[in-house]
Formats: C-alpha cells, sequence, structure tokens
C-alpha cells in the first residue's frame, strides 16, 4: 500500500478537507490516505463513509489526531497506523 500523507495540523478551515477530499478523488485501490490533524475531522469521516471508503482515527498521547482512509475495505489500517 502507498501511503498519501498529509499534515494538516497548520493548515486554516477548509483547506483539509478541500485537499483531502481531492486525494480521495484520484485514489485508487492501492493508496491510502494518512493524515494528521489537531481535530477529529468529522465532515471528511462523514463523506468517506458515505462514498464507501473505510477509515479508523487516533488520538495520540499528544492529542494529535491520526486519520487513515482508504478506498480498498479489505486493507486493514489498524497495521498502517503510526503512533
Amino acid at each position: 500500500m502507498n501511503k498519501v500523507f498529509m499534515d494538516a495540523r497548520e493548515m486554516e478551515h477548509p483547506k483539509p478537507l478541500q485537499i483531502s477530499l481531492s486525494h480521495l478523488q484520484n485514489m485508487t485501490n492501492n493508496e491510502y490516505l494518512y493524515m494528521l490533524n489537531i481535530k477529529k475531522p468529522i465532515p471528511l469521516l462523514e463523506i468517506a463513509k458515505e462514498k464507501g471508503f473505510s477509515y479508523i482515527t487516533n488520538q495520540d498521547s499528544s492529542e494529535i489526531w491520526h486519520i487513515l482512509i482508504s478506498k480498498n475495505r479489505e486493507v486493514s489500517l489498524e497495521e498502517l497506523l503510526d503512533v
């Protein structure tokens, strides 16, 4: 799996949503989005769910959110989580 990494911690709203939706639109089954953010991106997760993507979220001890989204529902995103 190829990681598409995105650090949204210092981006202003709505840039993280716009960029991540662009990634999801062009994503292949061999890619996943790995985003770091200071908050849980609920609108992005709702859109991903509506479009049939799988995702996981995890807040680390520094209160940074790790968000992984994949078009390929067979992939174990938990194994790709880097915290």
